[in-house]
């Protein structure tokens, strides 16, 4: 790989590319450290609605003017939010670098924010098909049941009652506060040239005094107790999170982290997708998770079944979770991830796309961007004994809340019961 190119602009916005020969394509993204932890209560789902509202046009462009342009080009443009970042992206052929620089940016940097009632219900309907998606709405509860009332705890895309009433003017205060400055990273991989995105930032940016600095967050504090969230709903499924604290994004565990997942549930091979799936036939998708913040993260396990079945799901998770924590791993069962780990990496890095988020969310986060050798190298270090101490600290069923949603509280507690007793007393 050859390195990458990085230039701050005197307003603080940075820009970082990778030329990679060969290609046609060029991927970009416009990152901004801003996310839903970032929201006070009464402004949640800000960050999520702005996404929304940058592609309803500028002063320049207006939204069918932006969507047949990238038509034309044969690009991909989408956008995303997440906890703590939001990025509007494509891939564009090379040749159309130049135009899809300059409609991105004046999106991000001078969208209208006129059409705000027609958008807004959209995103009332995207809550309206969260609300309506049991498999989706679950993982709410379960990062409600780890942060309690703090704005990890919420959920991205925002509450209701929010979107409904907000105004123009909280939209573009917020907007001013976040999209400049150092919370901005343009991140560009493919056949790119470095000194034409740079000016391509620099002319969006020009005559901008930016006083902006990073968004103040508030800590993750400690978490709350274990416990339990449940949503009754007429589901012919019951849909379970386990969900517990995890580590930060800057934690040197993070690499056992990632291989713990694999073993766990991350993958086809994994434990519980064979021993649940599989074996038993108890659920059509079972899984494990992670989540890396700031100053705090999260773990999760999800499965998806009948009312029959819920009890021995759980009572299987709970045995291999105790299993792998007491140091129990299979023949083969940690270079498997290994492998897996480093064949999904090299992989990655035949897409433009995937360098330039590479690129992107490390500036934006503050990651150090470690050369592709040297993260393979950590990954081959990992030993048994670090995955198993890692899974008694993050795993141990007892540490765990349950989060819930299906048509029985009380068959959902009891199965709860058989996995975490002392969960089920604090939410009694």
């Amino acid at each position: 790989m050859k390195p990458h190119r990085l230039t701050i602009l005197p307003g603080g916005e940075r820009v970082i590319t990778e030329r990679i020969e060969g290609v046609r394509s060029a991927a970009i993204g416009l990152w901004i450290g801003a996310g839903s932890r970032d929201e006070p209560v009464t402004k949640a789902g800000v960050s999520h609605f702005i996404e929304h509202l940058l592609f309803k046009g500028t002063e320049r462009y207006d939204a069918v003017e932006i969507a047949e342009l990238f038509d034309t080009m044969g690009g991909e443009l989408n956008a995303a939010t997440s906890r703590e970042t939001t990025v509007v992206y494509t891939r564009v052929p090379d040749d159309h670098l130049d135009v899809a620089l300059e409609v991105m940016t004046d999106m991000v940097f001078a969208p209208s924010l006129n059409d705000i009632d027609s958008e807004r219900e959209v995103v009332l309907e995207e809550i309206a098909m969260v609300d309506d998606n049991p498999q989706d709405l679950v993982h709410d509860l379960a990062a409600e049941s780890v942060f309690g009332d703090h704005p990890l705890g919420r959920p991205v895309i925002g509450r209701a009652e929010v979107i409904a009433s907000i105004s123009r003017r909280s939209l573009l205060g917020y907007h001013r506060s976040a999209y400049a400055g150092p919370n901005v990273v343009l991140a560009a991989a493919g056949n790119v040239d470095h000194k034409r995105i740079v000016a391509a930032l620099r002319k969006s940016r020009k005559g901008v005094e930016s006083k902006a600095a990073a968004l103040p967050r508030k800590p993750a504090g400690r978490v709350a107790a274990p416990g339990i969230r449940f949503l009754k709903k007429n589901t012919e499924q019951y849909h379970v999170c386990l969900a517990g604290p995890g580590i930060r994004r800057d934690d040197p565990r993070r690499y056992a982290s990632a291989l713990l997942d694999a073993i766990l549930g991350g993958s086809a091979s994994s434990r519980l997708f064979q021993e649940i799936r599989e074996k038993r036939g108890m659920a059509y998708s079972v899984y494990s998770y992670g989540s890396q913040y700031l100053d705090a993260g999260q773990i999760g396990i999800y499965v998806g079944t009948r009312e029959e079945n819920l009890r021995e799901c759980l009572e299987v998770i709970g045995a291999e979770l105790r299993d792998v924590g007491a140091g129990n791993l299979r023949n083969g069962e940690l270079e498997r991830a290994k492998e897996n780990m480093k064949g999904r990496l090299l992989l990655s890095l035949e897409s433009t796309s995937a360098r330039m988020s590479r690129l992107g969310k490390a500036v934006v986060l503050g990651m150090e961007i470690l050369p592709i050798e040297e993260i393979e190298r950590r990954i081959v270090a990992v030993t048994e004994d670090d995955v198993a101490a890692l899974a008694r600290d993050l795993y141990t069923p007892e540490l765990l809340s349950a989060a819930g949603i299906g048509p029985s509280e009380k068959l959902f507690r009891t199965a709860v019961q058989r996995l975490n007793p002392s969960a089920v007393e604090r939410a009694a």
